[in-house]
């Protein structure tokens, strides 16, 4: 509708120029035609009164006095005489003027010239029909070619911009249906993005579970065995230092539950035993290694169960925001296919309308073509025609306005003059 607008807009501005252009030409046309008019006239007047000084003249000659008289003064001489014989004479002047034109009215006007019975008023009637249907012919021709030319301008423009609409559209379509595939292939892709991030998600946890338990199994070895030997440690410390000993909570109930009974009479042993000082110091240096490895292997598994964990955690809020992210941008993806593909119907819809519009208006082309391709290809030959028959017409209606003669003959020398 824009450009529609922008169009009318020019061919107005156009038009108004043309019709400045019109109306100059129009008034120089007038100022023209009164300036003609006006030298006709004089012309006409002046003949007339050349036609009247002849006719008065002639009319003195054939006096029946000076017939008389010039029986007398003019003996052996031929008369003067006086005849209508001047029809004739008209006839050929009249139809000389219409000579090599041709047309049903014009043909007819030169049959009635012909005619033995030739009625001249008649005759000048039937050319100023005839004058006045050229003029209305040309009329008709300056007003269909006018309206000929105005159709095919609108209606080509028409053919253009539905070319270039229909142009757009199919572009328009063309990217759709990559956008569609792209936002299909990027939802998929997303899709099965989703579906690995939830299996690593699943793997993680396993892998957490399975890390933990081994962390917990390795705490619960490791403490059992330190309390072991602790207790091996103990032991020795009761026999070798029991300065560092430490009895037992088990061990004071068990002594608490033998109170009740009478001990049992010491068996018959060899002498006195001397302890092995130095030899338990190694023994208990090694349980004291053995229990740092211990401890030091469980503090190390303590820290890896901990950053472990913290990975797993902070993978798992990752992998969750990511989640949300990726849902979030399929939805969007999802609601952008459904937008293209409404949009791709709309567009298809409408490019089939517009193909039919320009179909349409391709026959219409076709069809004002038909009317006035003739026309338009000949207008400049009719046009000419016709006013080579209007101004054969007016010298024959000239001729035919003075269609009444007289003759005065001396000798082989003669007047004629119209009246």
């Amino acid at each position: 509708m824009g450009v529609e607008i922008e169009t009318m807009k020019g061919d107005l501005s156009d038009t108004a120029q043309s019709m400045i252009e019109d109306k100059k030409f129009l008034a120089d046309l007038d100022k023209t035609c009164k300036t003609k008019q006006a030298e006709w006239d004089e012309r006409c007047k002046v003949r007339n009164d050349e036609l009247l000084a002849l006719a008065d003249t002639i009319k003195m000659l054939n006096d029946d006095d000076a017939l008389e008289l010039f029986k007398k003064t003019l003996p052996g001489a031929a008369v003067l005489l006086q005849t209508e014989v001047t029809s004739t004479e008209v006839r050929k002047e009249a139809l000389a003027a219409l000579a090599g034109q041709h047309g049903v009215q014009l043909d007819l006007i030169s049959m009635a010239i012909r005619g033995k019975k030739v009625n001249f008023d008649k005759v000048i009637k039937m050319v100023d029909d005839m004058v006045a249907l050229l003029k209305k012919e040309q009329q008709d021709d300056d007003d269909k070619k006018e309206m000929c030319e105005m159709q095919l301008d609108k209606a080509e423009d028409d053919l253009k911009v539905l070319e270039t609409t229909v142009a757009d559209l199919e572009k328009s379509i063309a990217d759709g249906k990559e956008e569609i595939v792209t936002l299909t292939d990027e939802i998929a892709a997303l899709t099965k993005g989703l579906a690995a991030l939830d299996k690593q998600v699943e793997e993680a946890m396993v892998n957490r579970k399975e890390e933990n338990e081994d962390y917990q199994s390795l705490m619960a070895n490791n403490g059992a065995a330190l309390e072991i030997i602790g207790m091996a440690k103990n032991r020795l410390n009761k026999f070798y230092n029991p300065a560092m000993y430490v009895a037992p909570a088990s061990f004071i109930q068990l002594h608490k539950q033998a109170d009740d009974e009478a001990p049992a009479p010491p068996p018959e042993t060899f002498g006195a035993y001397a302890k092995q000082s130095e030899g338990s110091n190694g023994v208990i240096a090694m349980i004291d290694s053995l229990v740092a490895d211990l401890e030091k292997e469980m503090q190390e598994a303590e820290l890896e169960e901990k950053d472990s964990q913290g990975d797993y955690e902070q993978f798992t809020r990752d992998a969750a925001d990511k989640r949300v992210m990726d849902s979030k941008s399929i939805t969007e993806k999802d609601g952008a296919k459904a937008d293209a593909e409404v949009n791709l119907v709309k567009e298809t819809k409408e490019r089939q309308t517009k193909m039919k519009e320009a179909l349409a208006t391709v026959d219409y082309i076709g069809g004002v073509h038909k009317d006035c391709d003739w026309l338009l290809q000949n207008y400049d030959v009719r046009k000419q025609a016709r006013v080579g028959e209007g101004d054969a017409l007016t010298k024959a209606k000239a001729v035919l306005s003075g269609a009444d003669f007289s003759l005065v003959q001396t000798n082989s020398k003669f007047l004629r003059v119209r009246k």
